[in-house]
């Protein structure tokens, strides 16, 4: 992770207060959407994620019976020996990683060595081109204390007023 990273996720842990009320009021905004994504779409231009990876170091997706089945498939072997491997089930009852780091993150490099089958979770981490995100601002609010890009988006829109 760089300086610039790690400056964000430490604002945004000193900011949780404010940031968690500002995410409360942001669910009233209109065109939401709009602003999210000309943010992500600016901030992933110039943000390389295997920079930082702090999402697969740090926490874990859901996992649903479709990328269990996959992954499988890809690791030829059955759902049952990938769940009992590295799967086991929430408070929710959903299927998350047995450990952090991600047990597929190449911790030398960031890579992620089932990429191409990755959970749908992974593939559109950390979420914030999504429609309707009045609908996830909880996880997005979480989501800045994971993600330096979810952690600086907070902050440009406070800086607009938000």
């Amino acid at each position: 992770m760089n300086e610039e990273q790690k400056k964000f996720l430490e604002l945004a842990k000193k900011n949780k207060k404010v940031n968690k009320k500002m995410f409360t009021r942001l669910a009233r905004k209109k065109n939401l959407d709009t602003h999210f994504h000309s943010m992500h779409e600016e901030l992933f231009e110039k943000i390389d994620c295997l920079t930082c990876a702090n999402c697969c170091r740090t926490t874990s997706p859901i996992w649903r019976d479709v990328d269990i089945d996959r992954i499988s498939k890809h690791l030829n072997l059955r759902p049952s020996e990938f769940t009992t491997k590295y799967l086991h089930m929430d408070e929710d009852n959903d299927w998350v990683l047995n450990q952090s780091p991600c047990a597929f993150l190449n911790l030398d490099d960031n890579k992620c060595s089932i990429y191409e089958y990755r959970p749908k979770a992974c593939r559109e981490y950390p979420h914030t081109d999504r429609k309707n995100m009045t609908q996830i601002l909880d996880l997005t609010f979480r989501n800045t204390l994971v993600c330096p890009a979810v952690a600086e988006m907070a902050e440009k829109l406070k800086a607009l007023g938000e």
